[in-house]
């Protein structure tokens, strides 16, 4: 569904509510210049083409080309080491070999795939192999399965693929069985070192905050209203709380647990994890669980760690630098806002603190963050483009507001709760034209 959201997003795109395509003009962003190394030579030649040609390229040419990726029945043969195999169609090599490994080493799924090529880091044990030419396999590997999860990941397979991208999990087969089971013990180890000083004057602050905050984390979704769970997320809070001293806890963090912790509970339950009583898992399991969705928080949150420091310097600039952004993109909606006095801060602060949590459902936060974790700086960079496509999805409705009560009324209840894989294919398409156009360019959007 992802991938044919990004197919017919052009198609569409002129006939949506509020689309800026005028504000664009006829151009559409070529292929990401890091995901090919003839960017430039392809780039030449599409300017000779006509003008329907050019729009036939970029995210749509992107998509179509990874569309195919998670087809786990194909069994085509393919060279990832060919210098040319970046501008070809991708193969499902990568995601046959991951989703062949997950359900290899992850016994609890019982999906039964076909047999498929050796995994990322498999190496035949009769073979002497260069370490250089090992890594950069690796490397190459790692990077198709980026580009592969782009336009989404399958949910039988969206587990390892997550603690790969993450960079958890090491893309090296003979180390991940060892590396799991040391970083599992070494949470718990936290645990057992730290948590009992939840009860200490120093800490009493912080650990009281996490257990208010703890039941308004997806207050309408009843996984999270169950005790254990509760339990489970204020350990994660907690520990990850008193190593990050420089920013402790703040609120909104604890929405960020909540992604990983529905895609690793997925791993071992086939019906809806939303309504599934986490009781009926043995501990071993939940210790998985919880130590994995730390570990994977913690990756996400190195990157964007200003965002919690004192004053949140971090989200300052981000909402700033969106105020700019849609600046130039769409001056109307941009002077809407000061005619009526609207700041940016208002409801952006919001956008950046939660990265959008707060405003899309669940299944979309999940479905979104397969593609923050395959972009580069996904979560830091390339979300102030989605946040920017996301407000002039709505410009319509904003222009129809006219004052100040109803534009935040509208701005901090957006109507998305129907949202599903097409929606946040759109809206990720039109953030990756933005991100093509503005990124390397930032006097665009500075006045």
């Amino acid at each position: 569904m992802a991938a044919e959201s990004g197919r017919q997003f052009w198609k569409r795109s002129a006939k949506l509510p509020g689309s800026i395509q005028p504000v664009y003009g006829a151009q559409h962003p070529p292929l990401d210049p890091r995901l090919t190394k003839n960017f430039i030579k392809d780039r030449s030649k599409a300017n000779a083409l006509p003008m329907k040609s050019k729009k036939a390229s970029s995210f749509h040419e992107f998509a179509r080309n990874t569309s195919d990726a998670w087809d786990i029945g194909d069994d085509e043969d393919e060279d990832f080491s060919s210098s040319s195999s970046s501008l070809q169609t991708l193969n499902s090599k990568v995601a046959k070999a991951t989703a062949v490994q997950v359900l290899e080493n992850h016994s609890k799924l019982r999906v039964k795939p076909e047999r498929a090529q050796p995994a990322l880091g498999d190496v035949p044990t009769n073979c002497k192999v260069n370490k250089s030419s090992s890594e950069a396999q690796l490397s190459r590997m790692s990077d198709e399965l980026r580009k592969c999860s782009w336009p989404g990941v399958p949910r039988e397979v969206r587990p390892v693929t997550w603690r790969l991208l993450s960079g958890y999990l090491p893309a090296n087969m003979e180390r991940r069985k060892l590396t799991l089971q040391r970083k599992r013990e070494e949470y718990f180890g936290f645990i057992q070192q730290y948590y009992d000083s939840r009860n200490e004057e120093h800490h009493q602050d912080t650990y009281r905050q996490i257990h208010i905050d703890i039941p308004r984390t997806n207050p309408l979704i009843p996984l999270f209203q169950q005790p254990l769970v509760q339990e489970i997320f204020e350990r994660i809070l907690f520990i990850w709380a008193i190593r990050h001293p420089a920013s402790g806890y703040v609120q909104g963090i604890n929405d960020l647990v909540t992604p990983f912790f529905v895609v690793f509970l997925s791993e071992y339950v086939e019906e809806d994890v939303e309504n599934f009583d986490v009781t009926n898992l043995s501990q071993d399991v939940l210790r998985s669980i919880e130590a994995d969705s730390f570990w994977c928080m913690s990756k996400l949150l190195d990157g964007i760690q200003d965002n919690y420091t004192f004053a949140q310097p971090g989200i300052q600039k981000k909402v700033k630098a969106l105020e700019e952004l849609v600046s130039r993109i769409d001056e109307q909606v941009h002077n809407h806002f000061r005619k009526y006095e609207v700041e940016y801060l208002q409801f952006a602060f919001r956008w950046m603190n939660n990265l959008l949590m707060r405003e899309l459902p669940l299944r979309c936060t999940i479905r979104l963050w397969d593609t923050y974790q395959s972009e580069p700086e996904g979560f830091s960079h390339f979300h102030l483009y989605v946040c920017a496509a996301f407000l002039i999805k709505w410009r319509k409705e904003i222009l129809d507001e006219e004052d100040f009560q109803g534009l935040l009324m509208l701005l901090q209840n957006l109507p998305t709760i129907h949202w599903g894989n097409e929606e946040i294919g759109l809206l990720l398409a039109e953030a990756y034209r933005l991100k093509y156009m503005f990124a390397d360019a930032p006097n665009h959007y500075r006045r």
